[in-house]
């Protein structure tokens, strides 16, 4: 927990301070041509919070609102480099539930219909229907094959391949 001193009438900004990993790590974050914008600015942030530089000093030489460096040097304080990170966001629930999504994987990773050689997205989609009695897109069964990294055009070998059968 951060405590907050009152100097005057005003609130003191929070002490920042830094040991030699935190800083060097902060630096090179900073000065980074890889990073995120949003990160080394915040790096940024918290280096001249370290030098003793006021919030309204700070946030003019940065071109960012006081509120800005306030939040991110209170977050460093608290939760130290990582608090620099975005927090996580709750975004859409999901629409298809679990269920679902394992009887993607099943159908993705099974042995398509006799005539086909490989699934496809509209097949497995099919395949889901049947056995969840849920339609689900095929665009959807794309995504969530994509998200699982899963490649069901590669996971049998080329031996199980009835496409042509004198092989």
């Amino acid at each position: 927990m951060i405590v907050r001193k009152r100097v005057g009438g005003a609130v003191a900004a929070v002490a920042v301070t830094l040991d030699d990993a935190a800083s060097r790590a902060l630096e090179r974050l900073a000065l980074s041509a890889k990073a995120q914008v949003r990160e080394a600015l915040r790096a940024r942030i918290v280096l001249a919070a370290a030098d003793g530089l006021a919030n309204a000093e700070t946030a003019r030489d940065l071109g960012v609102s006081v509120y800005t460096v306030r939040k991110w040097r209170g977050r460093f304080a608290e939760h130290g480099i990582q608090g620099l990170k975005d927090a996580g966001r709750s975004g859409r629930p999901r629409v298809y539930d679990g269920k679902v999504r394992v009887a993607v994987v099943v159908a993705a990773t099974s042995t398509p219909a006799h005539p086909a050689a490989t699934w496809t997205h509209r097949a497995i989609a099919e395949r889901v229907a049947q056995t969840v009695s849920a339609y689900i897109p095929p665009s959807q069964v794309g995504r969530i094959i994509a998200e699982l990294d899963l490649k069901p055009h590669k996971i049998r070998g080329w031996l199980t391949r009835r496409d042509t059968p004198d092989f």
